[in-house]
């Protein structure tokens, strides 16, 4: 391990960590594919695509840790859709996380794959009036929010991310949660979620935890700060970003398994 080995890892958790507190994501979708061809790419390291799951696992528990605590004034967390979408996502992630081992190269790739196509489509869905919607407005239908998080989870926690990316639209797009509620708690839910997807990866030893620790360093630096830039953003740029973001991911994903 050399310096620009640090230096690579660490800019990568820093840029995604920032992406991630500013979209309410837990920034796996950023930094999987960044993990995975960019350090091969400067000849400082070569990861697999379990390690690479397995770092970003631990890195999005520490990456949502440090959003969350940005969001928690203000009224942006909603509770109940918390605990209705956490409680269930955690159990999803755990069974992904745990049974990822089991599954080749090529399988993670290909569910890492099928859910950034999902999202990038649901965040090109036409989004109109939700942030029209008082925060103490909001309602939402419970049980079709724990199913499709459980679904969300089982994925996520296979491909080591906490499944914000595609918890984000579903949440706009299906439950019409206002962007910046959806943001903050969607934060939230991933923290639950990782703890899932970590303890799967670190039980089954697919965790490198060198470049995990540098990886969790800059995402305490950078998250909170992403999230400080993005109450501030408009909320159409924040959809943009995010929506922009996930389809460049999907579209190198894909092209890689085709």
């Amino acid at each position: 391990m050399d310096l620009a080995f640090i230096i690579t890892v660490f800019l990568i958790g820093f840029i995604g960590s920032y992406i991630s507190g500013m979209v309410g994501i837990g920034g796996s979708i950023i930094k999987y594919p960044m993990l995975l061809y960019i350090p091969p790419l400067l000849g400082v390291a070569s990861f697999t695509a379990h390690e690479v799951s397995g770092i970003s696992a631990v890195q999005v528990f520490f990456a949502t840790l440090g959003g969350v605590w940005a969001y928690r004034k203000g009224g942006y967390l909603n509770k109940t859709l918390i605990a209705y979408m956490g409680v269930s996502i955690l159990i999803g992630s755990f069974i992904g996380g745990y049974g990822s081992k089991a599954m080749s190269e090529d399988g993670i790739n290909l569910v890492y794959g099928v859910l950034a196509l999902t999202a990038a489509i649901m965040m090109f869905i036409p989004k109109k009036g939700i942030d029209d919607i008082k925060f103490e407005d909001v309602k939402f239908n419970k049980w079709l929010a724990a199913v499709l998080s459980l679904i969300v989870g089982i994925g996520a926690g296979i491909v080591g991310a906490a499944g914000a990316f595609l918890l984000v639209p579903i949440m706009l797009v299906v439950l019409k949660i206002p962007t910046k509620m959806t943001i903050a708690s969607s934060l939230a839910i991933t923290l639950i979620s990782s703890i899932g997807s970590t303890v799967g990866k670190i039980s089954t030893g697919q965790v490198d935890y060198v470049p995990a620790l540098i990886m969790v360093v800059a995402s305490l630096i950078a998250s909170p700060l992403g999230a400080t830039a993005g109450k501030k953003m408009n909320t159409k740029l924040l959809q943009t970003i995010l929506a922009v973001l996930i389809l460049g991911t999907a579209i190198k994903i894909w092209l890689d398994i085709l």
